[in-house]
């Protein structure tokens, strides 16, 4: 009996022409709702509350303006945007870690997918050897007192390889692009002044080796299938009384790229970026006099800035003097219990509006987990320091450094150009154009009471309204 060929086709030819046609229906479906003038709008307001919840979308039209016009102009452009998102202290990977594996794997997709209720993390800080939120202090080469291993025979990643590596690997499978920057707290005590991990200064005698130490570990970690796409020298080069920790001056700084760091990596052929400071606002004198120096700007990718002190404003101090290279916003945290309704617009007005404003690539918060008395952390270690999550055992918290990121990170993808928008009293804002055309528009009131505002875009406006201190994603 004759049989239709269509019928002898095999059945995944089939599965393919059914996921073909719907991915082009879906890709139709989104076209038409681009093409109606319609805003996708998400809500975090911590008073009622509604924290990063879609709400129902608005109508662009043609005419009358209601209330402060916020302009988003797209064809004005400033810097790319890589990345919003956390530390991944050894901490947090050691609680994730030691959750039951599906739990886990719900947890991992929820923040490092954008699909459902993920909110895309997409890059990561990590610590070169132990921060002061990891159970005790380490090196990748410890050794006993009196001892040193310059040609650093005794180096050893296995520290990472029982929590923050395999964690790693999870995330890669659900975001092979996410990018990770390395930062160290200390070098090991025997290349230091005083052989401690708390304070002292790198010793010239160990700078060659210490870069070889860098190359050590980024070769490592490659090798677990992990890239890590730029390093920060040292972590808060200008606190030496953390636990572990170091005091780096300007000129040390300058010297060890120029002398060691640079020209190590360009002999590993390493495409590792170099990213000097990795400390507060208030001293960009420190950046600029490191790149003042030509023999060492040569290798250096950009600055990185945390706020603990001094203005937001300091970053566009650097990229004033130093246009060509990058800028970078790496720490911030929130001190136990938190409070959302502070921590939401302090956070998102100095940081996700105000850093990306000043020409910084990322935001990221300090940590991304600690169980619920803020352990773990090393002795002298910060013993307050909230994460983004409380993790206990199975259960999980959100606390307010997880909505600060995600008001950004699900839609402001990397590859993301900040474009022009108005400033406007009382409701900073940011925008951006995505690699996919879409426009994001980041809005807070910064004011006790509910306020009407328009959002302007080629010569479309469309009404917002916002309770007072919450913020309006705004997607179109």
């Amino acid at each position: 009996m004759y049989r239709h060929p269509v019928r002898l086709l095999p059945i995944c030819f089939l599965v393919g022409l059914l996921v073909s046609f719907s991915n082009y229906s879906f890709g139709q479906v989104r076209s038409k709702q681009a093409q109606s003038g319609r805003i996708e709008f998400w809500l975090t307001d911590p008073v009622r509350p509604v924290l990063f919840v879609q709400q129902s979308s608005m109508a662009f039209r043609s005419g009358s303006k209601d209330g402060p016009t916020i302009h988003v102009d797209p064809t004005q452009t400033y810097q790319t945007i890589d990345g919003f998102g956390y530390t991944l202290t050894g901490g947090s990977a050691m609680l994730i870690h030691r959750m039951e594996a599906a739990t886990r794997a719900k947890l991992l997709n929820e923040l490092f997918s954008t699909e459902g209720k993920g909110i895309g993390v997409s890059y990561l800080r990590l610590s070169i050897g132990a921060s002061d939120l990891d159970e005790q202090v380490f090196s990748y080469d410890d050794l006993p007192a009196g001892e040193t291993d310059p040609t650093l025979a005794k180096f050893s990643l296995a520290p990472d390889q029982q929590h923050l590596i395999p964690i790693l690997k999870e995330i890669l499978a659900i975001n092979p692009a996410i990018k990770i920057l390395g930062s160290p707290w200390s070098p090991p005590p025997w290349m230091k002044s005083n052989g401690n991990s708390k304070g002292g200064s790198l010793k010239l005698e160990y700078y060659d080796t210490y870069a070889r130490y860098f190359v050590k570990y980024i070769q490592g970690i490659a090798k677990a299938g992990i890239r890590i796409d730029a390093v920060t020298i040292q972590n808060e080069p200008l606190h030496p009384g953390n636990n572990p920790s170091l005091l780096m001056l300007p000129a040390e700084q300058a010297l060890f790229i120029k002398k060691s760091l640079g020209p190590a990596f360009k002999a590993a052929k390493l495409k590792t970026k170099i990213i000097l400071y990795d400390h507060n606002a208030d001293r960009p004198d420190y950046p600029i006099t490191v790149l003042n120096d030509p023999e060492a700007r040569k290798y250096v990718d950009g600055s990185a800035f945390h706020l603990y002190g001094g203005s937001i404003s300091a970053l566009s101090d650097v990229h004033k003097a130093y246009p060509d290279k990058n800028l970078y916003f790496t720490e911030q945290w929130i001190g136990a219990p938190g409070n959302l309704k502070g921590d939401l617009a302090w956070h998102v007005r100095e940081l996700i509006i105000g850093a990306t404003r000043n020409w910084s690539r990322t935001v990221l918060q300090w940590n991304l987990a600690a169980d619920p008395k803020q352990n773990p952390h090393t002795p002298g270690g910060c013993d307050q320091c909230l994460g983004a999550l409380t993790i206990d055992g199975n259960r999980i918290k959100r606390n307010p450094a997880y909505y600060n990121v995600a008001v950004a990170s699900k839609f402001v993808r990397p590859g993301s150009v900040r474009i022009a928008s108005d400033e406007v009293k009382n409701l900073p804002n940011v925008a951006f154009k995505t690699p996919d055309g879409r426009k994001v528009l980041i809005v807070l009131n910064d004011s006790p009471s509910t306020q009407t505002f328009s959002i302007d875009s080629e010569g479309k406006q469309a009404t917002a309204t916002l309770s007072g201190g919450s913020v309006g994603t705004y997607i179109w």
